[in-house]
This record gives C-alpha cells, structure tokens and sequence, in this order.
C-alpha cells in the first residue's frame, strides 16, 4: 500500500479520524478512542467502522491496556500532507518515485497547468531505524513523525530565502507536514552519478556562489555538502544544492569547520572527478575564512 492507493479507498469519516488523531500528535502516543469520538463528532458505529478501515489499510495502529487507543503510521502522515496539498491547489497528482535519499523519499508531482513538481517526503530516522527499533522506546520512535516535520520546515525555511537571492536552489512551492514541494529541476542528475558535464568549471562556480549566498547574505551553512546533494544539468553545465534541512547559522560554534569541510570536500571531487584546478584556500578566502590550519580534512561516513 502506498499513499497513492491508500487516498482512493479513503471515505469522508477516515479523513476526519485521521486529522483528530493528528491534533493530538504532540500530547499522546495513543489517542484514546474517547477523544477521537469527541473530535471528530461521530456516531460510535461509523467511528469504529472507520477505525477498523484504516487499521487495515495500516493507516493507523491500536494499543489496547487500561484504555483503547490509535496512533498514526507513516503512510497515514503521508496521506495527510498530500490530501492537505491537493485540497489546497498546489498537487493535482502524485506520480512515480523519482529519488531516494539517506532519509527522504522524492516523488514527481504535477501541479495546476501541467507543471512538473518534486514532492519530497522527509523521513527522518529511518536509515538506522531496525537499530532504533531495538534499542528505543516506542515514545522516541514515534517522535519521528514530528521529527520528520521539523526537518521539512527547516528546509523550506532555507529554500524561502535562499531562492530570491539567486542561490541555486530548487525554486519553493508549498510545504505541508514532513513534505517540501519544490519546483521540479528538468534533466538534472545527481552528481555522485558523475555525469558528462559540459563544462565542469561552470558547474562547481555555481555550487560555490550558491555556498557564498548561503554563508553571506542569509547566514546559514549548508554543513553536509557532498556529490549526493548536488544535482547537475549535464548540457548546460547547471549546478544545484539541495537537501538543506541540516544546516547551521552562521553563529554556530562549528559553523566554520563545517564551512571549510563543505568547501574542501566539493573542490576535492570536482578536481579528482573533472581536473578542475580551483585551490581550496581561494575559495576559503573570497569567503572572508581566513586561516587552514584547523581545517577538516577527511569526512566522516555520512551513510551515503
């Protein structure tokens, strides 16, 4: 079951029990049916006839001790976002995965006009997540979901103010829950792929001018860069930074190392990969970053 196939078995009544179970996300592990009863004002047979729905459809899970309750999955998160979007005019339709990363699912979206979109669903936790399962409580594990929305608006927080200044970035939509809709970048690769770029100078000034909008005008640090979160244009030698939800302010204690370390890792791999001959120190200094001696060198495995 995905989101798509579980939107078109949903009925009225499972939409009300799911946003009531939602309401209570932050105060509940498992919201009793009692006030699931009362948030959604339904008669009790057609709250338990839609209870037990979407417990098949997995939408939702049951803890029965001293007191019956529900609580969200994943997939019910999901369905929420979408049919918030599409209720909003922003998504028409959900098309195919188009990407995966350490810990978001990207799928094409079209939007009112035809236009093409990336809807980007945040999963947080889930690259370690048979570990946590193990050694975490249910408590913690659940956390994930609001985890998840933290990640999204810190991203499209960063996107809001990165795009207007010129930074290459993917152009902000619309956010809902643990979902970032973004203007979809057409015939972009990632660049881990190590595409034939037209011209690989070009491609790495725009990653670089991307950094420094980021670190000068709106005061943030990426402080993940690598080949996995920089998407490319082959023909047109177009660069692009995404996946921004980890980023630093400027103020940050480790915001400098995390600086010098994006910027080493970039130049690095753009002269072992396409013999580009930028030195990291020019870059460094245009940046204002002055002294190298503490610099990181090697990166630690990011799991990608």
């Amino acid at each position: 079951m995905n989101v798509k196939e579980a939107l078109t078995q949903l009925h009225p009544d499972d939409f009300k029990v799911l946003y009531a179970i939602e309401k209570r996300l932050k105060t509940h592990e498992f919201v009793p049916i009692e006030l699931i009863e009362r948030d959604t004002k339904l008669p009790l047979h057609r709250l338990e006839r839609s209870l037990y729905h979407l417990n098949k459809l997995k939408l939702i899970r049951r803890m029965s001790t001293s007191v019956l309750g529900y609580r969200l999955t994943i997939l019910a998160y999901d369905v929420l976002a979408v049919h918030s979007l599409m209720r909003r005019g922003i998504l028409v339709a959900l098309g195919e995965k188009i990407g995966v990363g350490k810990e978001s699912d990207v799928y094409l979206g079209i939007g009112p006009g035809g236009v093409k979109l990336a809807v980007k669903f945040h999963r947080v936790g889930r690259q370690s997540f048979r570990h946590i399962v193990r050694h975490r409580t249910y408590k913690e594990e659940e956390n994930w979901l609001l985890q998840s929305r933290l990640s999204a608006a810190r991203e499209f927080t960063a996107l809001k103010e990165l795009f207007p200044r010129g930074a290459k970035v993917p152009e902000p939509v619309a956010k809902s829950r643990h979902v970032v809709v973004t203007k979809l970048i057409e015939g972009a690769v990632e660049l881990y792929r190590k595409p034939d770029i037209k011209d690989p100078v070009k491609a790495l000034i725009d990653v670089l001018e991307t950094v420094e909008i980021a670190y000068k005008e709106v005061g943030i640090v990426h402080g993940d860069l690598s080949e996995y979160n920089i998407i490319v244009i082959p023909e047109t030698s177009e660069a692009y930074v995404i996946d921004w939800p980890q980023y630093v302010e400027k103020e940050h204690p480790s915001a400098l190392q995390l600086l010098r370390r994006d910027i080493e890792y970039v130049v690095r791999f753009f002269k072992k990969v396409y013999g580009v001959p930028i030195e990291i120190e020019e870059v460094l200094t245009r940046l204002g970053v002055s002294g190298s001696s503490d610099r990181c060198d090697t990166r630690e495995s990011s799991g990608h």
